[in-house]
């Protein structure tokens, strides 16, 4: 095998790197657009005069549309091709992101039932997204590679709170929560025009010569990426059947249901923490989050390149992975520290260390890249993501109950930190060796 990755790299064009720059920048603005309603909640619970249980609701509803629509949107990637429906999604999220400025023309149950609609529809558009990248991945990167392109792209929801949360609250203190997302949305819809015109499977993309192509179909490449014609709506019934059936995939699916809930904490409430727990203003609280959200996007990337380097190693495949993700989630439960320290700065600390480890951990996706049929990537990535961003529903709600009844957020760091420990039971006892799935006809 070393002889077959060691194909000449003389001339070999690099536009891989310039596809996974394009994957980076779409999730930076997906986990933007997502994260807006925290960083507005305060401002929109206050001028609509909402209760911590009805934030919780109004948080979740965008992953309500998201998760139904994980699995037809896994089926229309399949079906009509990743680059079309990806820049239709970019375009249709956008869009409703823009519209939610709108909200503030409108009081009372009207507006608080706009904005739910909005992110019902933001995260239905939104649903095919990872299933694509996964797809993409596999298409244009080898094996070796692919859990730093993976864990690079996905590190994209810490650099979205990196560059945007200051920004955002900046808007939010300076201008009014709608800003934020008339600001927002008008980026997403510009950046989907620029996707149309750079987006190219590696069969066809007009910048990669034949080394390039050569070397990754050798590394174990899929190379088709959109894979047009794919499962007709009767045969995706037989593929899902299948892959729940599986205890590898099904471990994966559960354990990423338990890390997402720690990404949905920080989307949603862990402002609001700030500012109603720690005594932060919302402009305070916008910078806070940043040293967090840095340490998240380098453990992100760290986890990616540690995983391929003990691939490179000789450590197996199963091992590789695992390693990562079991060890990140271990450091991630240090997040339930921050019930026993007063100090601010202490807190922010022991968050951002919870995120360098949850981001070395959440190679969610490089392991559907390596564990997805080949031919129904994307319903495996989509039935992947319905598991994952269940935790969107369930965390928003279950901590807004918990806020609600006990008057602090101590016993919602708990609940974030179990589902930490739950996701390394998960990978440690029932995953098992991680390797593709084979179809049965």
């Amino acid at each position: 095998m070393g002889a077959t990755l060691s194909l000449a790299t003389a001339g070999r064009s690099r536009v891989r790197l310039l596809i996974v720059g394009m994957l980076f920048i779409a999730t930076t603005i997906n986990y933007a657009d997502r994260a807006t309603i925290s960083i507005a909640g305060p401002a929109i619970s206050k001028e609509l005069g909402l209760d911590a249980v009805a934030m919780g609701y109004i948080f979740s509803a965008f992953a309500w549309s998201y998760v139904l629509a994980q699995i037809p949107g896994g089926w229309l990637l399949d079906r009509y091709g990743v680059k079309w429906v990806y820049a239709a999604a970019i375009f249709l999220w956008s869009a409703f992101t823009l519209v939610q400025g709108a909200v503030g023309f409108f009081t009372g149950f009207t507006a608080v039932a706009l904005l739910f609609t909005l992110r019902l529809a933001v995260g239905l558009t939104e649903a095919p997204v990872f299933p694509a990248n996964a797809r993409i991945t596999a298409a244009w990167f080898p094996t070796h590679e692919r859990g730093t392109a993976s864990a690079f792209f996905n590190s994209a929801q810490y650099f979205a709170t990196v560059l945007f949360t200051p920004l955002m609250a900046w808007i939010v203190h300076h201008f009014g929560w709608h800003h934020v997302f008339t600001t927002m949305g008008a980026l997403g819809i510009a950046f989907a025009l620029l996707w149309g015109q750079v987006m190219h499977g590696p069969k066809d993309h007009p910048s990669i010569n034949q080394a390039e192509r050569d070397y990754i179909e050798a590394g174990g490449a899929l190379l088709d990426m959109d894979g047009r014609g794919g499962a007709a709506p009767a045969n995706a019934g037989r593929v899902l059947r299948q892959l729940l059936g599986n205890r590898m995939l099904l471990g994966i699916y559960i354990g990423q249901y338990c890390i997402t809930t720690l990404t949905y904490f920080f989307l949603t409430w862990f402002p609001v923490y700030l500012v109603k727990e720690r005594g932060l203003s919302i402009l305070q609280a916008g910078f806070a989050a940043v040293l967090p959200a840095l340490c998240g996007f380098i453990g992100g990337v760290l986890g990616g390149v540690i995983s391929d380097w003990l691939l490179k190693r000789g450590y197996s495949l199963t091992a590789a992975r695992k390693i990562p993700i079991v060890g990140g989630m271990l450091l991630s439960m240090s997040i339930i520290g921050c019930n026993y320290v007063q100090a601010d700065a202490v807190v922010v600390g022991l968050m951002a260390l919870a995120f360098f480890g949850k981001g070395i951990g959440a190679l969610g996706w490089a392991v559907v890249s390596d564990t997805s049929p080949r031919e129904s990537g994307g319903l495996s990535g989509g039935l992947f993501n319905t598991f994952g961003n269940t935790a969107g529903i369930t965390t928003p709600i279950v901590i807004g109950y918990i806020v609600q009844q006990t008057g602090s957020f101590n016993g919602a760091l708990v609940f974030v930190g179990l589902n930490a420990l739950v996701a390394v039971l998960c990978y440690l006892v029932v995953v098992g060796q991680i390797r593709r799935v084979e179809l049965k006809p």
